[in-house]
């Protein structure tokens, strides 16, 4: 394929990306695993946020980030879309800084993986802890959480972007040797 198509086909991934992010929320939604604590619940939607940014990089990380996770929450838990649009937003974007690219060697792609689950863990703490209980002062929407509650939740969340960056990563190897410009771009040390 040409680089002309390269941007339409990075759009048409970025949109399919998106798309199964709600789908996986949605999904885990049906088979809900729920933390009372903070009236959250356990997710894989991180797998495709960290795949969008290792596969299609930084902008596609961040607008998978952004827009899947965000409207798979106004669909039930509208009270954490801010903290789900910063957190897996920039969670997308460094995934896509770090290790995006073709020719980022396999250690580097593991690493930025690790570094999305760290910013989704850090990322909802920091909201659950010390945001949304300010903004619960004067918004009734956010009055939900504190900062004990966020500490219950962290471990969760641990597990869930173990799973997403183990899981993402590993799809992003089987489907790094697609290439729709017909070159070659198995992961580098491999």
């Amino acid at each position: 394929m040409r680089d002309s198509k390269r941007p339409k086909w990075n759009l048409a991934m970025t949109g399919t990306t998106t798309a199964l992010v709600v789908l996986a929320m949605l999904g885990t939604k049906l088979v809900s695993i729920p933390i009372p604590a903070t009236t959250g619940y356990f997710n894989v939607g991180d797998i495709f946020v960290i795949l969008a940014g290792l596969w299609l990089g930084p902008v596609a990380g961040c607008v998978v980030g952004v827009i899947g996770p965000t409207a798979a929450d106004a669909m039930g838990y509208p009270q954490y879309m801010l903290a789900t649009a910063v957190t897996k937003g920039l969670e997308g974007l460094l995934v896509g800084l770090i290790g995006g690219g073709r020719h980022a060697s396999l250690g580097r792609k593991g690493f930025a993986a690790a570094v999305g689950a760290i910013v989704m863990v850090a990322g909802y703490f920091v909201f659950q802890a010390f945001i949304y209980p300010a903004l619960g002062q004067f918004i009734p929407l956010f009055n939900f959480t504190t900062l004990s509650a966020a500490l219950v939740e962290a471990p969760l969340n641990a597990v869930q972007g173990a799973i997403g960056a183990s899981v993402g990563f590993g799809l992003w190897k089987a489907v790094a040797g697609f290439n729709p410009q017909g070159r070659n771009d198995k992961p580098n040390g491999s």
